[in-house]
């Protein structure tokens, strides 16, 4: 397999780095990588063990094509991960069942705090890995190129506009030809990063009468669906409906994706090259390696997909246990390396770069 040398290298960075830690040999500029830092002479320890991680079914397809490509350099090792929302797989993390949570929004509230008593001697870092363009996803025969403005898209989820052919739709659609179908407006019944920042999104952008939350809010009605799968399949069904979800899975389940019109009021197909330019003009609003970001959903910048999601890789700085330590940190070392990003593109992922991706790299290396 073209993974396997290179992985085992960064399988054995990643165990020696043990070693390293409290030295400067920390990522360089942008496009370089801590996994092509040379292993130390005459170690030939292979990696082993088994951990578990939990989360956001937003990036489970990138973690099962990074699994597959670590772990077929690595044979000793294994790695469980449950897509199993956000919201549980940050309570895992904090029950300490899991070595690392997957996360579509940073820690809040009083999440910090439990965090960093899981890790004991540490704290727990928020790092950016898998850039998840949210698709506006629908199932109207006949209607392609469909373009939807904030303020309808708000319309459409307070069940406020239900009708393809309402006057508000056909405003954002002067040209086409709008069936009088009732629309059938999904969100996610569980707990998902995924609705917190399509709600934030709609907060920033639509007149959202409701405050973002993992939670849907019961007051905008609807109908629910579990995880992204489960979206995706309740869309492609029912005529007539529209949701929110991962651009991987809308590919995956040949979904149609509307257009979608930025703070500019540019109306712009969603592309992994139109979602990273939103990424790219975020704001990291953590402190140290720390690298939770402000997105900014009313982005001007032209060709810019405004509806981003960012997840993060929740796990301890300092304070895992030595097994979970090892694999943790080379296991992040691999997915931030340029391979490991440039595997993303391929599944409707937008890779890291720039400047963003070498604090990335940085606060991999930290962990300890």
């Amino acid at each position: 397999m073209k993974y396997a040398g290179r992985l085992a290298a960064v399988a054995v960075v990643g165990a020696l780095s043990l070693a390293a830690c409290g030295t400067d040999n920390n990522a360089g500029a942008a496009g370089t990588s801590s996994a092509s830092a040379p292993a130390a002479a005459g170690n030939d320890n292979a990696l082993s063990g088994s951990i578990n991680a939990a989360g956001s079914s937003a990036q489970a397809n990138a973690i099962t094509e990074w699994t597959k490509n670590f772990t077929a350099a690595n044979p000793g090792v294994t790695l469980n991960y449950q897509p199993s929302g956000s919201g549980a797989g940050v309570q895992a993390f904090i029950q300490g069942t899991v070595a690392f949570a997957g996360s579509d929004s940073a820690l809040k509230e009083d999440e910090p705090a439990q965090a960093d008593a899981r890790c004991k001697t540490g704290k727990a870092i928020n790092i950016p890995m898998v850039t998840g363009p949210v698709a506006v996803v629908y199932n109207l025969p006949g209607v392609e190129g469909l373009q939807l403005s904030p303020k309808t898209l708000g319309g459409i989820f307070n069940s406020t506009i239900t009708k393809w052919d309402d006057a508000a739709i056909k405003a954002d659609n002067p040209n086409a030809k709008l069936p009088a179908t009732p629309i059938q407006a999904f969100h996610r019944s569980d707990e998902s990063g995924t609705s917190d920042n399509f709600t934030k999104f709609l907060k920033a952008t639509a007149e959202w009468p409701h405050e973002p939350a993992k939670a849907w809010p019961a007051e905008a009605k609807g109908q629910g669906a579990k995880g992204s799968d489960g979206i995706a399949s309740s869309v492609k069904d029912t005529e007539g409906a529209i949701s929110y979800v991962e651009l991987s899975y809308a590919e995956n389940s040949s979904l149609q994706k509307a257009k979608v019109a930025n703070g500019a009021g540019e109306f712009v197909e969603l592309t992994p090259e139109s979602a990273a330019k939103t990424v790219e003009t975020a704001e990291i609003k953590g402190t140290g390696n720390d690298l939770a970001l402000s997105i900014d959903y009313a982005t001007k910048t032209a060709g810019a997909y405004p509806i981003v999601l960012v997840t993060y890789e929740i796990t301890c700085e300092k304070g895992l246990a030595a097994e979970e330590q090892k694999i943790v940190k080379s296991f992040l070392t691999y997915t931030a390396s340029d391979e490991g990003q440039a595997a993303l593109k391929e599944l409707g992922y937008a890779p890291l770069a720039g400047t963003l991706l070498t604090k990335v790299r940085t606060a991999v290396e930290a962990i300890s």
